[in-house]
């Protein structure tokens, strides 16, 4: 098998899932209860959070447990505008984000809020400057991803940053669920900012939201007050030291094999683009190593990727929180790609666990596969 669709999902680590086990075996208290189980579990969400904390550069008290990138999602965009609409009404955000912050921000609008989406370049690139100009007194949140989750582009997240330093009333949020553990990011300059577990190896329905000292936000679930009053609900102890376990693990071999993963994408691309029939969006400049979308022109996405599945090979097309849909790709038309084109788009995603030999002999099999596919659709 040679699995190159990561950023849907990762495999978990080994050691995440042995300490998942672990927790739910040996310390499986309720974190808020008084008793000695519940004050294992709640010690050991304490010392998660501040290994997490650490990683990413902060203090524990600006992290926040969420089930995933989806809900640090919303409740960064709705929680910032409930607790602020006062000052103003006025998001922005960029055309190519990720479904759960469009979506966030157009259900917003349908309660008086106003949204504008920043158009991108051709290489998917939102411009500082143009986050300037979108800019009013009743601004009152920027939010931008920081890897673009199918071409990989990275945004100018520090130009942005920099901008708002001197827009103290505007807060700025980042979705980093892509580019965590693969592209670093300082968050000094970031008031909110979204991590997913299951991105970085570490189990589906963990995620975080960092929250700068001071910034105000409204809870989107009401109940027992855990998570500072921010989220409600039992904290999935379990999950959430197998994600502090994997966040560690990860930037360990970003370290480590960064240079190797960048060498394996950079290979795919070569080969790619000795082939005539196939077009590259992911920019060759300030893109992810992780990443790389193109298309097969007359062949359909969807059809490549169960062709190659036969194959043992597993990519997907655009985002996977949207590819059962069979939607044209709104991040590729944004970048002015043609829809049958758009239409073509495949992504391949790696992991520091693939290697330049998987690599090869997807490029054989793909090499292998497009002219039978070629014939059939004639």
């Amino acid at each position: 098998m040679i699995y190159f669709d990561n950023s849907a999902t990762t495999k978990p680590y080994k050691e995440a899932l042995s300490t998942y086990v672990k927790v739910n075996e040996q310390f499986f208290g309720n974190p808020s209860s008084l008793h000695h189980l519940g004050l294992q579990a709640e010690r050991l969400l304490f010392e998660s959070r501040k290994q997490m904390a650490s990683l990413l550069g902060t203090e524990a008290e600006n992290i926040i447990f969420t089930s995933g990138g989806t809900e640090a999602n919303n409740l960064a965009i709705k929680g910032t505008a409930l607790a602020n609409m006062h000052r103003g009404r006025h998001i922005i955000t960029q055309q190519t984000e990720h479904p759960s912050v469009i979506n966030a921000c157009q259900q917003l609008e349908e309660h008086g809020f106003r949204v504008s989406y920043l158009p991108v370049d051709s290489h998917g690139q939102v411009s500082a400057e143009d986050v300037a100009a979108a800019l009013t007194n009743e601004t009152i949140l920027v939010s931008i991803m920081h890897v673009n989750n199918e071409t990989g582009a990275i945004q100018p997240i520090q130009e942005i940053a920099k901008l708002l330093k001197n827009e103290p009333q505007v807060l700025f949020h980042v979705d980093d669920v892509q580019g965590r553990g693969k592209v670093p990011l300082n968050l000094e300059n970031i008031d909110l900012c979204t991590l997913s577990a299951h991105k970085f190896h570490g189990l589906k329905g963990n995620g975080v939201l960092y929250k700068k000292k001071g910034v105000k936000l409204s809870a989107l679930l009401s109940g027992g007050n855990q998570e500072s009053g921010f989220r409600s609900g039992t904290e999935n102890a379990g999950g959430v030291a197998a994600m502090a376990k994997a966040l560690r693990l990860i930037e360990e071999h970003r370290r480590e094999h960064g240079e190797r993963l960048r060498a394996v994408q950079q290979f795919l691309r070569k080969e790619l683009e000795g082939r005539q029939d196939v077009i590259i969006h992911t920019p060759r400049e300030g893109c992810a190593p992780h990443i790389l979308n193109f298309s097969v022109e007359r062949l359909k996405g969807e059809v490549l990727v169960h062709a190659l599945e036969e194959r043992g090979c597993y990519l997907s097309t655009t985002s996977a929180c949207s590819s059962r849909q069979k939607k044209t790709s709104t991040v590729l038309t944004a970048m002015g790609v043609p829809k049958e084109i758009a239409d073509s788009s495949v992504r391949l995603s790696l992991s520091y666990e693939n290697t330049r030999q998987e690599a090869e002999a997807f490029i054989q099999i793909l090499k292998d596969t497009i002219p039978t596919l070629a014939k059939v659709q004639r």
